[in-house]
């Protein structure tokens, strides 16, 4: 299956799994008396969006190149992130807000029953988080890193939200603002993915060269094919799912231009076949 259809069918799972989970959750708040089973569905409903975004961004990126777009459209990819993470801090922030207007305000214990709702939502939002995780790391995907790192701060708050109640209905009355309180060290653990989300997706959009074993490959490849002597610069720039690169490859000096032209033929073909995620790759010939 290409690539970005893979990806796609990634973010639809995500999104109808939030779909029913957010349901589920503002459902067992409201009956349950948990806000912080609430403030979980707050978050699905945002992850519902976010997901959205995702979705458009990969059918966007995943445009072949055209005259106004030389190296394709990947870009977008990093861009969607951004405004994932933006959604996130929203939605981190407007939990931590209504937890403390329940702290201040009495509410009844939690029923006892919420707690088997949360076990479930736990034990399927880290097998979520597997998935899509495992899926951005084979498609180099920054977009469904953050996706997968949604599923895994909506299991953290479940956690949390698991604790607080337990707490709550141990400690009994005057116990009630456990719940809300688990929702507020949640939001704490929501802001610190966002930073390990928007890190990575800010070194795609300015173009770090961070890519060590890429280059070590690239290296290795090119020394196998005929009248390659040496390799010298190597930049990798990444782009959605692809990787474009700018090498400087060493030849004999006495080679004719068209010797040396079919030799940098030769090395882009034989990059470009052993590494698919390879992009444009120009090859610059230098005499060794």
């Amino acid at each position: 299956m290409p690539k970005p259809n893979l990806a796609i069918r990634t973010v639809i799972f995500s999104m109808l799994g939030n779909v029913a989970l957010a349901a589920i959750k503002f459902l067992a708040g409201i009956f349950g008396n948990s806000y912080a089973l609430i403030a979980d569905g707050i978050e699905s409903t945002v992850d519902i969006f976010s997901s959205v975004l995702v979705l458009l961004g990969l059918k966007y990126a995943a445009r072949p190149a055209d005259d106004n777009h030389p190296y394709g459209h990947g870009k977008a990819e990093p861009l969607i992130t951004f405004l994932v993470v933006t959604f996130l801090i929203i939605s981190a922030f407007t939990i931590a807000w209504q937890a403390v207007v329940n702290i201040q305000t009495p509410h009844e214990l939690p029923e006892s029953w919420t707690l088997m709702v949360l076990g479930g939502i736990i034990i399927w939002k880290e097998v979520s988080y597997q998935v899509v995780m495992n899926r951005s790391k084979k498609l180099k995907s920054s977009s469904l890193k953050a996706e997968a790192w949604h599923h895994r701060s909506d299991a953290i708050t479940s956690v949390a939200a698991f604790v607080g109640i337990s707490i709550a209905l141990f400690g009994g009355e005057g116990f009630e603002v456990a719940d809300d309180y688990a929702a507020m060290i949640a939001c704490a653990f929501i802001l610190y993915n966002c930073y390990g989300i928007f890190r990575p997706a800010l070194g795609e959009v300015m173009d770090e060269n961070n890519f060590e074993e890429l280059t070590e490959e690239i290296r290795v490849i090119s020394l196998q094919v005929p009248g390659v002597e040496g390799t010298e610069k190597c930049y990798i720039r990444k782009a959605g799912m692809k990787y474009h690169v700018d090498l400087h490859a060493h030849v004999r000096g006495d080679l004719t231009v068209t010797e040396g032209h079919h030799i940098s033929h030769q090395l882009k073909d034989a990059l470009i076949n052993k590494i698919p995620e390879l992009g444009n790759v120009l090859i610059h010939i230098e005499p060794s």
